[in-house]
């Protein structure tokens, strides 16, 4: 699978985070709006299917990441 240049995973990371504090402070729809937008840019560009899955498989390809490092990912019981 192709996966999106760090540079564009870490500008769509900080915009999500960017517009989850907006919308918890006032909750407009259009903060809401543009923060789902962006939530399906991440999911479509990491190759999953839910904000929390997206964030983690973007924040692993970043610079900086520690393959060996599956700490953030819940294990299965």
């Amino acid at each position: 699978m192709l996966m999106a240049h760090p540079a564009v995973l870490t500008n769509l990371i900080e915009q999500y985070e960017t517009l989850w504090l907006l919308h918890g402070e006032n909750g407009s729809d259009e903060v809401r709006q543009r923060m789902d937008d962006v939530a399906y840019s991440l999911c479509v560009v990491t190759g999953t299917r839910d904000i929390d899955s997206a964030l983690i498989a973007a924040r692993y390809h970043l610079p900086g990441a520690r393959p060996e490092d599956d700490s953030v990912v819940p294990t299965s019981t």
